[in-house]
């Protein structure tokens, strides 16, 4: 015979015990989800590049703070000396302002703010940026874009992946295939 609803079970019952055991459970995780590296990630992406947060931007935000949204490190001119992309764009409480992508180096001494040292991806291009990523001497970020000034800014409907790799002292871009492509 089956219990009637709402009849406590000794089985459904938790104690102190069971939330001790979840506790641990979701502690475990978080910290080997904190500690792995995706495949291909070097010692660097772990943001021992230069500081996005204190460097200028040349990005007009009519007065108004600049938010760095995603970062990666790594050393991409190959110098021994890690490098830093920032995704950037302009503060706002709703919507999604352009971004920009820039690539910092650090100051030329220790409280000199880092630099930019080149511009991947402008704001004036009115992209969004995805997926930010440094793989030894690339850069890798999708795209997003609108097909005309129609569509909603909320909604880009062109994609296309795009890597920057550093060859012969300066960024090369080698953008993906053309299929909804920005």
């Amino acid at each position: 015979m089956q219990p009637s609803a709402g009849q406590d079970l000794p089985h459904t019952r938790t104690h102190p015990a069971h939330w001790l055991a979840t506790g641990v459970a979701v502690a475990a995780v978080i910290g080997i989800a904190t500690l792995t590296r995706p495949a291909g990630a070097s010692a660097t992406d772990a943001g021992s590049g230069p500081d996005a947060a204190a460097a200028h931007y040349p990005v007009n935000c009519g007065g108004g703070p600049v938010d760095v949204v995603a970062r990666a490190s790594g050393d991409i001119e190959g110098d021994g000396r890690p490098d830093t992309v920032a995704v950037v764009r302009c503060h706002t409480d709703f919507g999604t302002p352009p971004s920009g992508v820039y690539v910092l180096s650090a100051g030329t001494s220790p409280g000199v703010p880092p630099r930019v040292v080149a511009t991947l991806v402008d704001p004036a291009r009115k992209l969004s940026v995805q997926d930010l990523a440094v793989t030894g001497r690339t850069v890798s970020a999708t795209l997003l874009g609108y097909s005309s000034d129609t569509v909603p800014r909320c909604c880009p409907d062109l994609r296309r992946q795009f890597d920057w790799d550093w060859r012969d002292g300066r960024f090369n871009a080698v953008p993906g295939p053309h299929a909804g492509s920005v």
